[in-house]
């Protein structure tokens, strides 16, 4: 309501001043980011000149900004007390734009004078109102402040945030607009080459923002990118339809006979939600704004399920062992849906041209829409992913929608959000100067440098980058309900067992925080191949799922490939990963996990190592049990054989050895033959001895 009155007297300004002939006045007062600093023309490349240009003749914008300047009156440097904030002043402006903020993080003003922070801001605002009584004003939510800062961990960023949090409280309290500056900027680092002051394009995209505002322009009608035809929306949840239109403009969403209306909010966002539904349909959309209406057919509601890794998981249909048999045979099934995100372009090993290059520092670097299940659009679709869903549909009987976001080569970090990791105090650091940083393997690094070999940025972005494939892809779908997700991933983190210990819950948390509930979480232990790390890798793997609540790995070392890091018999480890789908999210009394391995204990001279998740132990094909190890006290391994004895393996202890622990698959390419009644393997273990 405060906004849609400042618009109308903002309305009213606009024609009394036509009338008279004359330019509406606006102010942009602020620190370095408003004056231009670092920009090679701030008179022409600085934000209030952009928006200049972009408001045009019917305008007279000034840039009353202050290198160094602080908001806070017992700052270092006090915005009041300059010439700029005089001359601000004597502007009389109609519109003030303040953007003022950033500088108050300094050791020297915030530890001091933060309770000062709002009454000084409340200041400001009066006394541009007592120059102006009819002044519209707008303080702005900062723009960022990134962690490569010198002061970033010492204190500016959480000062920086505790001043992001008061600006809207400021803004209420004082009857004033908001603008949000941060929003635009918080995912573009490759803007900012200080860490805190925008190059040109940084600047363009605040005075669009600011332009926006003041306008109420943001483009008309647009649905999020996760809307299309034949799409499936998750059963049992509200259902949201959003996207964005002209500030304040109506809204009217028609589905499955409801009827919903809103508004755009001041920034151009609009979101409905209708009533939790059963599986079914298909049903149609109808979204009308102002004239313009947009359709949507084929809409069916069942459970939504993200696939997301790297290579493995974009692992193509066509190239799997029974990719071609099954293409060839495939019938259209009307009940399964797949979204495939193409990147923008392939992590290969060559180098990328100067327009993917900038359009990568856009984020433009995935696109798709909904598609049916046929030959076409399954071809290169994920082969876990469909085989996945190929078995829910199948048992459940369900229409079920799979989303394909993933990167080959990335790593996890790429996935995880920014603001997680600026708040993580191990993930922190791997944010900083990631292409020459020992966090991150050194393969994707180099790959990194092949791709951006052309790049003229200092800041190159990429989607090894951390944060990078979460700002570009996940952050598209956070509003968008799944049942759960599916992850194969792990080959570009294996180097750093003790990194991902840590990394692979905050993903798994931070996702769910996301989302905004614990959906189960499923992924794929890695396979076998001649990789040193891997077999502890694939150790920590199993331990993960156990400290990791709903979730489950599927273990596929058994499908490896000794000299290929993506094994090509992808069909086995979707119906695993459905498999405990079916058990834990679906209820279904079925063996999912194969056999566990939970105790390892001496008796005399032989262990016994038990398990749980079985019936009966046995081998494949019925050959003799192969793949266990013992490791002695000086930290030999030596190589048993074990008889199975019903849910239980027992080895005899070599005469004169002690042994501390019980290895299982523990080669990088393995051939360990355990598996349960149904055919399902035992996973890689290190497990201690119990005497």
């Amino acid at each position: 309501m405060i906004r849609s009155f400042l618009v109308f007297c903002l309305s009213l300004l606009q024609l009394n001043l036509m009338a008279q002939n004359k330019p509406l006045k606006v102010a942009c007062i602020g620190n370095s980011v408003t004056y231009g600093y670092l920009l090679k023309d701030p008179s022409r490349e600085a934000y209030p000149a952009v928006l200049q240009n972009l408001l045009g003749a019917g305008y007279e914008v000034g840039n009353f900004g202050l290198s160094g300047a602080t908001l806070l009156k017992k700052g270092h440097n006090p915005y009041y007390k300059t010439k700029a904030f005089s001359a601000a002043m004597d502007f009389y402006p109609d519109i003030a734009i303040v953007h003022l903020g950033l500088n108050d993080t300094d050791p020297r003003d915030w530890p001091d004078f933060r309770d000062d922070f709002a009454p000084d801001y409340a200041w400001l605002i009066a006394t541009l109102r007592k120059q102006n009584p009819a002044v519209k004003i707008y303080i702005c939510r900062l723009t960022p402040i990134f962690n490569e800062h010198p002061r970033f961990k010492s204190g500016t960023r959480d000062w920086y945030w505790q001043i992001q949090g008061l600006i809207p409280q400021i803004a209420s309290a004082n009857k004033t607009g908001l603008i949000d500056l941060n929003t635009p900027l918080y995912s573009r680092p490759d803007l900012f080459p200080d860490n805190l002051h925008p190059d040109k394009e940084g600047a363009k995209i605040i005075a669009q923002a600011v332009y926006n505002h003041l306008t109420g322009n943001y483009g008309g009608l647009k649905l999020s990118s996760v809307f299309s035809e034949h799409m499936v929306l998750q059963r049992d949840k509200l259902i949201p339809v959003y996207g964005m239109a002209n500030a304040f403009a109506k809204i009217v969403v028609n589905f499955n006979g409801n009827r919903k209306e809103t508004a755009a909010d001041q920034y151009g966002k609009w979101r409905v939600e209708f009533p939790e539904m059963k599986a079914g349909g298909p049903f149609e959309i109808d979204i009308n704004c102002q004239g313009s209406k947009t359709t949507l057919k084929d809409i069916l509601v069942g459970d939504v399920w993200l696939c997301s890794g790297q290579s493995n998981m974009a692992f193509p249909l066509n190239a799997a062992a029974t990719g071609k048999v099954e293409l060839r045979d495939i019938k259209e099934n009307p009940t399964l849906r797949v979204l495939k995100f193409d990147a923008l372009v392939e992590t290969n090993n060559t180098a990328w041209d100067l327009l993917t290059l900038e359009k990568v520092n856009q984020l433009q670097y995935f696109s798709g829409k909904w598609g049916i299940s046929d030959a076409k659009n399954l071809s290169d679709f994920s082969a876990v992913g469909y085989y996945f869903g190929k078995k829910l549909v199948q048992e459940e009987n369900i229409p079920i929608g799979l989303i394909q976001l993933a990167v080959g080569g990335s790593i996890i970090e790429s996935w995880i959000d920014r603001f997680t990791m600026e708040y993580d105090e191990q993930l922190v650091d791997v944010l900083t100067n990631w292409r020459k940083s020992d966090f991150i393997q050194q393969w994707a690094r180099e790959r990194a440098d092949v791709n951006l070999k052309n790049a003229l940025k200092s800041k190159q972005r990429h989607p090894y980058e951390p944060a990078y494939n979460y700002e570009a892809g996940v952050s598209k779908l956070i509003e968008y309900p799944i049942k759960g997700v599916i992850w194969y991933q792990g080959e570009s983190n294996a180097q750093n067992l003790e990194q991902y210990s840590h990394t692979f819950p905050v993903l798994v948390d931070s996702w769910r925080k996301k989302w905004g509930y614990d959906f189960p979480f499923y992924y794929v232990q890695l396979s076998g191949i001649d990789r040193a790390s891997w077999p502890a890798f694939r150790n920590l793997q199993r331990e993960l799922q156990y400290s990791i609540k709903n979730s489950g790995m599927a273990v596929s070392s058994d499908l490896g490939d000794s000299l290929n890091v993506h094994p090509v018999r992808k069909k086995e480890i979707g119906e695993r990963l459905a498999l405990l789908a079916l058990k834990n999210t679906y209820n279904k009394k079925i063996s999912a996990r194969g056999p566990a391995a939970f105790e390892a204990k001496q008796i005399q001279d032989k262990i016994t190592v038990s398990f749980t998740e079985v019936n009966v132990l046995k081998t494949v094909n019925h050959q003799p049990l192969i793949g266990f190890e013992l490791v002695n006290d000086k930290g030999y391994h030596i190589s048993v054989k074990g008889i199975i004895k019903r849910k239980s393996v027992i080895i005899d202890i070599p005469a004169g050895e002690r042994i501390k622990k019980v290895l299982y698959a523990w080669q990088p390419f393995t051939k360990a033959n355990l598996v349960d009644e149904t055919g399902l393997p035992a996973s890689t273990f290190s497990i201690d001895l119990k005497n």
